[in-house]
């Protein structure tokens, strides 16, 4: 991605089902779950690049023995940080006591962090200050082991106003007006309500030793989720442990957010991505399962896992950029969609060089957008494929005819390459600037200067910023005739409010042009009349069920857009012409069957408090206000 944005985070939930003692027979160390957990975290590193966290149950640990632990960390290589801290304690403990060595059930009990579930989580902050308070598991803990609860998740939140003021409501008195803080209280809440009920209930026929034991059997967490969620409007894959060992994720009603689990006699896992989970179990892909939306896979203290629905299934409309992007490519559906993504492109590539492949040269942007390359690549030979048996069934091609057009090959260069990180440390403009044109390098020599065509692909146009002051000028030294940059992605005209780092619709390069067209049409006084209609439904239900800002874009069509788009991309310094294609949305939507949420594409939002969130956005833009919008 030219563009970089932050974006998702990554969850990792084990639980292991049989005692520690046969997995010390069978795989040779009580430190089985820990690895595993390990190797699921970092195949997931791509969704967590501020921080890290892992927590732990010991289920049925004795009192005085602490039966939850968490370890956090914001290093530069968090993972590695936090396990190997988990992993010099393992050392220590037998270094410091050999004659204990092989007493299974002793190190469990002595171990920090050695337990029988396991929750992991990886952090990409779209806001707010990097530290280690802000990274997932959070905790809420109790001397009851079933009043402690840790959760950690995948998650925006668009009402948390709504949710804070909920919990003064409930008595409460929250510390921090977040999201994260908003999803652990409410939870915590309702977890609290359960156990008292069932507290109530006994306390006239058993002692309190005897309660504990029969709460931690008999509590409702599908109950307890139900309550806790029924308001929350957002993107979720939320993942929880409580005190005494039983464990959930619960997925948002629209499935926006991933979330996949598998299960055997051994281990119940739970991930964000579906690659993490095959590589680090070794297991066929058709065994992993996702998590249905609006429900949660609980699994309760004996290890057993149950799906149950927390709130009524809507349209499923997974994050499509989950495809595009964010998601590793390894997955074989997602590695399949971005091969179609990249060849249903190619019509408007083919297109916008008038046919002339002699002359055009394909690359693309890495890393991500490579698979869709390879497919426009293929799409590219299917044409010539056909054009090549259209001229031999016309018969009319001579020997020498014939043997050229069944040697040519389309030509293919890596013309992108991304170099290493330069620091921006000079801060006057101009010099910041020319740093950035830098950040991409480019293969020389290899281009007709002045007759040929490139075509660069990429995953997505967000803001423009590194096309204009980067890519786009150093391309241009290699002196072709046009420079055409396509994005595998539709434009990008809308906020994104469920966990992607795209909140100020000013900064999306789609938007700019927006604005540039309908200054050139002499129509920019529509910007107050959408701003007055956002104003004056304030108030009202129709603030969360229209997208007043889909009454600008209307007004032109995608081609003009990207028109626009191509002028503002193209820095006045660059002499080649520059042309951006854009993937329509019904070929996306071909792409990604299964993915068709394309809220950020469409304005379309799945839940009203993102329809509320696209148009405080544009009341921001129009007032100037450089916040988030949710």
């Amino acid at each position: 991605m030219s563009d970089s944005i932050k974006h998702e985070c990554g969850i990792a939930l084990i639980r292991l089902r049989k005692p520690i003692e046969y997995y010390v027979e069978k795989y040779g160390t009580p430190m089985y779950g820990v690895n595993k957990l390990y190797l699921l975290m970092q195949k997931q590193h791509n969704r967590g690049q501020d921080g890290a966290g892992v927590a732990s149950i010991k289920i049925d640990a004795l009192p005085g023995i602490d039966y939850i632990n968490r370890f956090r960390s914001v290093k530069n290589r968090a993972i590695d940080s936090i396990f190997g801290k988990i992993g010099k304690e393992f050392k220590n403990l037998k270094e410091d006591h050999p004659e204990r060595a092989e007493d299974t059930a002793w190190i469990w009990e002595n171990m920090p962090f050695l337990g029988d579930v396991y929750l992991g989580h990886l952090r990409y902050g779209t806001h707010g200050v990097n530290s280690v308070d802000n990274c997932h598991p959070m905790v809420r803990e109790n001397n009851w082991r079933s009043r402690s609860l840790a959760v950690a998740g995948n998650f925006n939140m668009t009402n948390v106003d709504e949710q804070f003021q909920k919990l003064i409501e409930l008595g409460q008195h929250p510390k921090h007006k977040t999201d994260t803080t908003t999803v652990l209280e409410k939870i915590g809440h309702f977890l609290d309500e359960e156990n008292q009920e069932l507290f109530d209930s006994y306390k006239n026929d058993f002692t309190n030793k005897e309660i504990t034991g029969l709460i931690e059997s008999n509590l409702d967490l599908q109950r307890v989720l139900k309550r806790a969620c029924k308001d929350f409007d957002g993107g979720y894959a939320m993942a929880g442990l409580t005190g005494y060992g039983a464990a959930f994720v619960v997925r948002d009603p629209n499935g926006i957010r991933p979330a996949y689990y598998y299960a055997d006699d051994e281990v119940v896992v739970i991930a964000s991505e579906k690659p993490a989970i095959k590589t680090a179990f070794d297991i066929d892909y058709s065994q992993i399962k996702e998590i249905s939306p609006g429900h949660a896979l609980i699994v309760d203290k004996a290890g057993n896992p149950d799906m149950k629905e927390i709130l009524p299934q809507g349209e499923k409309l997974s994050c499509s950029f989950e495809r595009i992007y964010f998601s590793r490519g390894n997955d074989p559906e997602i590695y399949n969609e971005r091969l179609n993504m990249g060849r249903l492109l190619c019509p408007q590539i083919l297109e916008a060089i008038n046919y002339n492949l002699k002359d055009t040269v394909f690359s693309y942007i890495p890393n991500t957008a490579e698979t869709s390359w390879l497919g426009m690549m293929k799409g590219i030979e299917d044409y010539l494929r056909g054009y090549r048996k259209k001229a031999i069934l016309n018969n009319k091609l001579t020997e020498d005819e014939l043997d050229e057009i069944l040697q040519y090959k389309p030509r293919a260069h890596k013309l992108v390459i991304k170099d290493a990180k330069l620091r921006t440390f000079i801060t006057d403009n101009n010099s910041r600037d020319d740093l950035v044109t830098h950040v991409y390098d480019t293969t020389y020599e290899v281009i007709k200067k002045g007759v040929d065509t490139l075509v660069v692909l990429d995953d997505s146009i967000v803001r423009g910023t590194t096309l204009e002051k980067s890519i786009i000028k150093m391309l241009d030294r290699l002196e072709p005739k046009k420079i055409i940059i396509v994005s595998c992605a539709p434009q990008i005209r809308y906020p994104d409010c469920y966990g992607i780092d795209m909140s100020r619709m000013k900064e999306f390069v789609a938007f700019r042009a927006l604005l540039g067209l309908l200054k050139d049409n002499g129509k920019e006084g529509m910007l107050q009349e959408v701003y007055q209609q956002c104003v004056e439904a304030q108030e009202t239900s129709a603030f969360y069920e229209k997208n007043f800002a889909q009454k600008l874009y209307d007004q032109f069509s995608a081609t003009e857009i990207s028109r626009k788009v191509s002028e503002i991309v193209k820095a006045p310094e660059v002499h080649a012409d520059v042309e951006v294609i854009y993937q329509t949305i019904e070929d996306l939507h071909l792409a990604c069957t299964n993915h068709k949420g394309d809220w950020y594409f469409t304005g379309n939002y799945p839940t009203p408090g993102g329809t509320g969130v696209v148009n405080r956005a544009f009341m921001n833009f129009v007032e100037n206000k450089a916040g988030r919008a949710y």
